[in-house]
């Protein structure tokens, strides 16, 4: 064989490694994506119009707690024992007033309210 008959050859065979190579990554298919970066502010809640319920048959415990929100919110959850980790969930009452049940706790151990809510 010449030369340059095998030069072609290898010429040609580079080629269609090349184009095999093309025709796979041209069937890959890449779904639309978004990216991007943004700021808003954080700011808190004030809460108001609290109201501890005691329990029918003993007084010594909570039913629940009542309060009201500055503004909408859509998680809300209250802790009110500083030192333990009970951290109650919270159910829309009316507009932007929400009940905790708390239910079996004591009122001597209640020594704090904190209340964490998001709107989205």
């Amino acid at each position: 064989m010449s030369r340059t008959f095998k030069f072609f050859l290898i010429l040609l065979a580079v080629v269609i490694i090349a184009v095999s190579a093309y025709a796979f990554a041209a069937a890959n298919t890449v779904p639309t994506s978004k990216a991007g970066e943004g700021s808003g502010t954080v700011s808190g809640y004030t809460v108001s119009d609290i109201h501890y319920d005691l329990d029918a048959t003993d007084p010594t415990t909570l039913d629940d707690v009542t309060f009201t929100l500055d503004s909408a919110a859509t998680t809300v959850e209250a802790k009110l024992v500083s030192s333990g980790g009970t951290w109650y969930d919270c159910t829309n009452s009316s507009g932007n007033s929400w009940t905790c049940t708390t239910t079996g706790l004591t009122v001597n151990s209640v020594d704090n309210l904190d209340v964490v809510a998001t709107s989205g």
